[in-house]
């Protein structure tokens, strides 16, 4: 489980330094929006008070403190599920990645009573009005790899072994 927590940390160090150096050290959140490579990379500063795109943002503070509360229980049952298993390597990598991100925006929430998501792309005629941050892509890719690394009885994968047997 170390590595578990060693990526989850990761994540979240990254996270945070994006967070602090784009919405802070570039002043995004006075500035609003920075074009960095238009269309396909551009900063739009957004306080996300909801979950994904916004959804069940009304702006009430028990809001707030539910998602924190609900993001908590999901780490923790993530935690625990990895660490009772037997799970391959991409399993506890997924696992890790995606605590690391909740944990990000769960900082974010209890600091600032909201997400800072600051990052927003387009392409080829599609405006994209959305942004989004380091820890929501982390969620995303983890929670994708437990889905797409969990294999037959949730063993991620991982090889059975047979058992040793001990030696008097």
């Amino acid at each position: 489980m170390r590595r578990v927590a060693l990526i989850a940390a990761l994540i979240f160090v990254i996270d945070q330094i994006t967070k602090i150096a784009v919405v802070f050290g570039l002043n995004l959140k006075d500035r609003g929006e920075i074009d960095v490579i238009p269309p396909l990379l551009n900063f739009r500063m957004a306080w996300n008070q909801g979950v994904n795109f916004g959804l069940f943002a009304s702006g009430a503070e028990i809001v707030r403190w539910v998602l924190v509360i609900l993001s908590l229980v999901i780490v923790g049952w993530v935690w625990v599920w990895i660490s009772r298993g037997r799970h391959s390597d991409w399993m506890r990598l997924s696992a890790g990645v995606l605590i690391g991100g909740a944990l990000g925006n769960v900082v974010d929430r209890v600091a600032y009573g909201a997400v800072a998501d600051f990052l927003n792309m387009s392409c080829c005629g599609f405006e994209n009005p959305y942004a989004f941050n380091v820890a929501d892509i982390a969620i995303f890719a983890g929670a994708a790899g437990l889905v797409l690394f969990s294999g037959e009885g949730g063993q991620g994968g991982a090889k059975r072994r047979k058992p040793r047997r001990k030696t008097p």
